[in-house]
């Protein structure tokens, strides 16, 4: 994209988010990819990093409940090699949409992310349908464990005092998504004069249907890739990196990242 072309479209943007009051935030992998943590289907991401110790496993087994149950060690190591971003930090786009929130402009994130790093960067109202990888449990009674349990522990397969498998508490590939962060994802996109989707291939289902319940005027796209999405509202799309629009942003509105 040429700069003058792309800065033309941050100022529309811009305009966009300085006129709505009611903006929600669907967004995936590549939200994050700023911070250090790879996304899964780009040429680079994590369904296209060989590790010696994982090549025989198709990345969509390693994250399923098939593999929890029948392979469990299996499971774990691969979670600790590639799940921790304890110690990873929000980026502009994080910072940006916490200050937004704060603005009362932005009414909800809807993140496929399990990294936790919109909370950390101060927002409260995100909708984590893909549930977390900070929360943990046990799959027996139910008993939750702190965010760094799994990680730290020295078993194989980390277990309860009740005998009990401790788990995280993500939504692994043949299982159901939370109803709860469902339903507030639904009502705020649902309610929304504005959707920016970003850093997503949108093709994960059933949470790339969500946005299938947009109604609102705007839509905003930032991603890597050009989507094909098909609405009836008016519709911007960026391919530039987003860390760079988010803080270009953040300068027009006087927001400090």
């Amino acid at each position: 994209m040429e700069e003058q072309e792309l800065q033309k479209k941050i100022d529309t943007l811009d305009q966009w988010i300085r006129d709505t009051d009611k903006i929600v935030f669907f967004g995936g992998a590549g939200v994050s990819t700023a911070s250090g943590i790879p996304d899964f289907r780009s040429k680079d991401g994590l369904y296209n990093q060989h590790d010696v110790r994982f090549e025989q496993y198709r990345p969509e087994y390693l994250l399923s409940h098939s593999c929890l149950v029948n392979e469990p060690k299996v499971y774990f190591e691969f979670h600790r090699q590639k799940m921790d971003t304890r110690n990873i930090q929000p980026n502009n786009a994080h910072k940006y949409l916490a200050a937004l929130e704060k603005q009362g402009k932005l009414t909800g994130i809807v993140t496929q992310n399990i990294d936790g790093l919109h909370q950390k960067a101060g927002s409260r109202k995100v909708y984590e349908i893909h549930g977390s990888a900070l929360r943990n449990y046990c799959m027996k009674c139910g008993k939750t464990y702190p965010s760094d349990y799994i990680f730290e522990s020295r078993e194989p397969v980390p277990h309860c005092t009740c005998g009990g498998v401790i788990r995280p508490d993500i939504t692994l590939y043949e299982e159901m998504l939370p109803e709860d962060a469902v339903e507030h994802a639904v009502r705020a996109i649902s309610d929304a004069d504005m959707m920016i989707i970003a850093g997503t291939s949108l093709t994960v289902y059933p949470a790339a249907s969500f946005i299938d319940y947009f109604r609102g005027r705007r839509l905003a796209i930032l991603n890597r890739e050009p989507l094909a999405v098909h609405m009836r509202a008016e519709t911007i799309s960026l391919t530039e990196d987003m860390d760079r629009v988010f803080a270009a942003l953040a300068a027009k509105e006087g927001i400090a990242l």
